[in-house]
């Protein structure tokens, strides 16, 4: 890659809960032409998100909960979306971030988790990776009332839905959030065999 991409400079633009750099690269087109390219690139880490899917009753639990970015682009700013968050730095591996937010958000503890794929929703600015994975949850996987971590500014409402309805609501524009249609959609192909 070096031959193709070289760093010219990287100026910080803003640190606060992440960092936004602004970033010039040299860049070798394919007909070996080099072109300056300057791209501001926003680095918070990478994150986990987990589906919970009830299979003996074909339900999925969501959570609704305001996301201001939406808003800013004249958008519904409660947004149904699966359980998900960042990985703690250096430490956390995706599939026990995915369950630890389930449970803080839903209050269940998933069972049967499995990985579903990685993918990056935004990569022309951002960093941020994410892990995607489905779990089960029923009566006998609910800890506690669920609602977020009021300290980090969580006000989550769960909401239950029919699988058939969930998936409705991708086409009627009720779920907007990539990673919740990606999961949803990874499900119901699964269930097709």
């Amino acid at each position: 890659m070096q031959d193709r991409i070289k760093v010219v400079a990287v100026e910080t633009l803003a640190k606060g809960w992440g960092l936004l750099t602004s970033t010039s690269i040299d860049f070798r087109r394919r007909d070996g032409a080099v072109q300056r390219l300057v791209r501001e690139v926003y680095d918070h880490g990478n994150a986990a998100a987990l589906l919970l899917h009830d299979p003996a009753r074909d339900t999925v639990l969501l959570v609704r909960q305001f996301r201001y970015p939406p808003m800013l682009n004249a958008d519904q700013p409660d947004l149904l979306e699966v359980c998900a968050g960042l990985l703690d730095p250096g430490d956390d591996h995706p599939e026990q971030a995915a369950a630890r937010e389930a449970l803080e958000e839903t209050g269940h503890a998933p069972r049967a988790i499995r990985h579903v794929c990685d993918a990056y929703m935004s990569p022309g600015s951002l960093t941020e990776k994410v892990s995607l994975f489905i779990g089960n949850y029923d009566e006998t996987t609910r800890r506690h009332a669920g609602g977020g971590v009021v300290a980090e500014g969580e006000d989550i409402e769960l909401v239950e839905l029919p699988m058939a309805e969930a998936l409705a609501m991708i086409g009627d524009g009720r779920i907007v959030d990539a990673k919740t249609i990606l999961l949803l959609q990874h499900l119901a192909l699964e269930r097709l065999g």
